[in-house]
């Protein structure tokens, strides 16, 4: 084994954890929710920018506003998953950096100025912290249902504001009954990796 993580680990995280479509209703606690979040708040971003929002959906009244913007086959489960989150990107990360990044406060001003380079690479860090946020879920023994089917327009106007882009929504909890599709199949190494 060249791992160091042990194999019921690498099993919890990876190989055994499944994307679920069915729920129990055991409920999903602020205090997990926490749990997670300082967990994967660690995982490596570019100039430790953290543009990752996250807004818990728990009152029936939101969740009814989300469900109509999902797509059809994602609106049952996203009904009746414990608890959904959607993550969003914050464009306006950049205020932040001289509090994350101390030694190059410089960074907020010569790098992010201008909007759409905020954009793009606030997207691309935000999609790595909510691929940790989703291994964060796995680790607290909950299985994720992240989706990206789903009127991206709506959620944004419903949920969050023009300086905040939807990157997904997130059905969490206990799998339920037939929560998982057959295993799909992954590349094979020789298919993803060369050497130059």
């Amino acid at each position: 084994m060249s791992l160091v993580l042990d194999a019921a680990a690498q099993d919890l995280l990876f190989r055994e954890a499944r994307t679920a479509n069915t729920f129990t209703d055991e409920p999903v606690t602020d205090e997990q929710v926490q749990a997670i979040y300082d967990l994967v708040k660690y995982g490596p971003t570019a100039f430790n920018q953290t543009p990752l929002r996250v807004v818990l959906v728990r009152s029936e009244e939101a969740r009814e506003r989300l469900v109509s913007h999902m797509a059809e086959g994602n609106q049952a489960k996203t009904r009746t998953a414990p608890l959904v989150a959607i993550l969003a990107t914050d464009n306006e990360f950049h205020e932040e950096l001289p509090n994350l990044l101390p030694h190059f406060p410089q960074a907020k001003d010569m790098f992010f100025s201008e909007r759409p380079v905020r954009e793009q690479a606030g997207g691309v860090n935000a999609a790595l912290q909510a691929a940790y946020f989703i291994i964060g879920v796995r680790a607290a023994g909950l299985a994720a249902g992240p989706m990206t089917g789903f009127d991206f327009a709506g959620v944004q106007k419903e949920f969050l504001d023009e300086d905040h882009s939807p990157l997904m929504v997130i059905n969490i909890g206990k799998p339920g009954e037939d929560a998982w599709f057959p295993r799909l199949p992954r590349l094979a190494y020789d298919e993803v990796v060369t050497t130059v």
